[in-house]
């Protein structure tokens, strides 16, 4: 199956192991607990502990811990981590931002890559202007 990067429709991938549809899933998660003092820091850890444990590519940063993986098991990892604190009586916050795209893998790191040979090319582009500039009297 060839990948189109710019088609708006791709072929949905089956997977091998489930015989079902695969829509792989980029996902930033934040989980947080409110009313347990000014420092949460201890219990967003246990969820990303969760996160880290089930096995999806992932990694953390200031704000989210980034995961990737089919729908499915990204849902199952985010309602995972969610009840980790829940469960200890704490009202808990669950942001989460999906991009779904069926027939690709590998994003969580080919788009950063991707951004960073755009920024390298354009200023590669805009370079080349700034040394020409003046000399054909413009």
């Amino acid at each position: 199956m060839a990948l189109d990067r710019f088609a708006v429709k791709q072929e949905v991938p089956i997977d091998p192991k489930t015989g079902k549809p695969y829509l792989n899933t980029v996902a930033a998660i934040q989980v947080s607990v409110t009313g347990a003092g000014a420092e949460v820091s201890p219990y967003v850890s246990q969820a990303i502990e969760v996160i880290r444990d089930s096995g999806l590519p992932q990694e953390t940063n200031a704000l989210f811990t980034d995961v990737e993986g089919d729908l499915d098991e990204v849902l199952h990892v985010a309602g995972e981590a969610a009840k980790k604190l829940a469960e200890q009586g704490y009202r808990t916050s669950l942001v989460l931002h999906m991009d779904i795209r069926p027939g690709f893998s590998g994003q969580l790191t080919e788009k950063p890559q991707l951004a960073d040979r755009l920024i390298a090319e354009r200023r590669a582009r805009t370079a080349g202007h700034e040394e020409g500039a003046g000399t054909d009297g413009r």
